[in-house]
């Protein structure tokens, strides 16, 4: 995990530091007597979260990024953002897909605070698995804003709680957590923007989705919990789509891949509980980083509803 921060208010330098996280662009400003800007970054290999404060009026032109880029607006506007025949402007609250990886855009900044997180669009295939493998294509957005008010707060909700996790050496150094978090985030921008994914199983998958290929995935997942595993991971060792791998969870467990991952990973945190030293320092928050959970109300919640006590009971009872 990566942290970068800048501050500057020479023109020049920050078109040039811009130039370097983004892609290459020019800008320019209207605001006589001050050019401030400030940004902060926290990032993985798949996906990036900045927070930047432009404190004067920019005009900007930006060639194709190539990730999926996302900005949330907290203060001030973002006026005139155009690409491809798409004209807009941002406000606080809103939160919007910039462009299209592959397209350049430009528009003009009024003195805002706003985030910007990218990802990796093959993320979004991984988790869409739109076509056979066979003719891999890319899933695309086909729109900027969020099909309704309710997925933009949720998008704005785990974009919060994937900063949260990246800020935190200790929750960004575990590879479960950021791994369970960032595939959350794609499915979260499936789910909030229209695209080209199809969601509802076909006549294939229903025909796929037996107990053969719900047996492979299973034990795939039991072998593989403790280290950073896809829903295409599981699909692969299961030989089939990830729209039939979710159609057979569904239909033979009434769950999920990833929800039956996280049992699987709960009950390994569970028996880490139990087999804690009495002498050592294990703590709860520890095991539940270890395993995936991120956060520690949620894990005491799973934990309590599967063994019906707390966590910090068990380790407590294991120590005496």
């Amino acid at each position: 995990m990566d942290t970068l921060a800048f501050d500057s208010d020479d023109l020049a330098e920050t078109e040039a530091f811009f130039s370097q996280a983004y892609a290459r662009m020019r800008i320019g400003s209207g605001t006589p007597g001050g050019n401030r800007a400030q940004l902060i970054r926290h990032a993985t290999d798949m996906v990036s979260t900045d927070e930047l404060d432009l404190r004067f009026d920019m005009d900007y032109s930006v060639t194709p990024l190539g990730r999926i880029c996302l900005c949330v607006v907290h203060d001030g506007t973002i006026e005139d953002h155009a690409f491809h025949g798409v004209r807009d402007d941002f406000g606080p609250g809103d939160a919007v897909c910039f462009a299209p990886p592959e397209l350049p855009y430009s528009g003009r900044i009024r003195q805002a605070r706003y985030n910007i997180t990218m990802l990796d669009p093959d993320l979004l295939t991984q988790v869409a698995d739109l076509v056979p493998r066979s003719r891999p294509e890319p899933v695309r957005l086909t729109g900027h804003r969020p099909h309704s008010p309710a997925a933009a707060e949720h998008l704005k909700y785990t974009i919060t709680r994937l900063q949260t996790v990246l800020a935190e050496p200790g929750l960004a150094r575990q590879p479960l957590v950021v791994s369970t978090l960032t595939q959350h985030l794609a499915a979260t921008v499936l789910a909030t923007f229209p695209t080209t994914a199809q969601t509802d199983p076909t006549g294939s998958d229903r025909a796929d989705a037996g107990p053969t290929a719900l047996r492979r995935a299973a034990a795939y997942i039991d072998d593989h919990a403790d280290q950073d595993i896809t829903l295409a991971d599981m699909a692969a060792a299961a030989h089939v789509t990830i729209r039939t791998l979710q159609y057979a969870f569904r239909r033979h467990l009434d769950t999920t891949p990833l929800g039956y991952l996280r049992q699987v990973r709960l009950t390994h945190a569970h028996h880490d509980l139990r087999s804690a030293d009495p002498e050592g320092d294990v703590t709860v928050t520890e095991v539940a980083a270890r395993w995936g959970f991120h956060h520690p109300g949620r894990f005491a919640a799973l934990y309590r509803e599967a063994y019906g006590r707390t966590p910090r009971t068990t380790l407590r009872q294991n120590a005496r």
